[in-house]
């Protein structure tokens, strides 16, 4: 186990140090607390509520993470590929599935940090009320779990091409399309032909639909299987993308 462990952690460590090396950690981190405290206080009117819960703050989680992620996922392999140090990497004693591992789990990471430094808003409603500590905590951790799950997909988005642009555009269309799986714009265009299994199959794909259960504090062993293998299988995909781009 530790000889997976060990490489998976250097990479880890190495994209960590890079990551505050440069300002794109502080800018991710700035502009993600700034935008999670307008739309909780202003657009959410987490105040005019009343009522002392988070939910206005994790309503809008999907939406942020939906152009923020793949913002921060589309440099991890283009700009890997573009400037020619995957070829450093994959030198180093550490497996493709390794490197894609620690670069994910790296950015996941950081990603969780950011979400750890909204606790002000945590102190906000527990100052101004009794809230649902335990609902709160299921919140994050729903939350966390979705972050990866775009992330991984981000992430594969970012193996494909050596444009971090395109990339990120790629990454977004891709994002979008889970998160509305299950919403009825996107039913309504199926529900006319499609079998009621498929109907049932493109619905259980919506990340709205698993994270809301977890936001509402219902921490279901279906919804945690879900978001675990969204982010497996679009980390083999990634695995894959980039064997095939071996060459390139």
């Amino acid at each position: 186990m530790s000889n997976f462990t060990s490489p998976v952690s250097n990479v880890l460590r190495r994209e960590l140090a890079g990551y505050f090396a440069t300002p794109v950690a502080w800018v991710f981190i700035v502009i993600f607390l700034v935008m999670a405290a307008a739309f909780t206080f202003y657009i959410g009117a987490f105040y005019d509520r009343g009522i002392a819960d988070l939910d206005p703050f994790f309503t809008f989680h999907p939406w942020l993470y939906l152009f923020l992620v793949p913002a921060m996922a589309m440099r991890l392999w283009a700009e890997e590929r573009r400037s020619g140090t995957i070829e450093l990497l994959l030198t180093l004693p550490v497996t493709l599935w390794q490197a894609v591992l620690g670069k994910f789990l790296a950015a996941w990471l950081f990603v969780g940090l950011a979400l750890l430094l909204t606790f002000p808003v945590w102190l906000t409603v527990n100052y101004l009320g009794d809230p649902d500590n335990g609902v709160i905590a299921a919140g994050y951790i729903g939350s966390w779990l979705m972050a990866g799950g775009f992330l991984a997909i981000g992430c594969c988005m970012s193996a494909v091409t050596r444009n971090q642009v395109v990339a990120f555009i790629l990454s977004v269309v891709v994002c979008f399309g889970f998160l509305v799986s299950g919403l009825p714009m996107v039913m309504d265009l199926f529900s006319s032909w499609a079998p009621q299994p498929l109907l049932d199959a493109i619905a259980e794909f919506s990340f709205l639909a698993h994270f809301s259960t977890i936001s509402r504090g219902v921490i279901d062993l279906r919804d945690l299987v879900y978001f675990a293998l969204v982010m497996v299988v679009w980390l083999l995909a990634n695995t894959m993308v980039l064997e095939m781009k071996k060459a390139d």
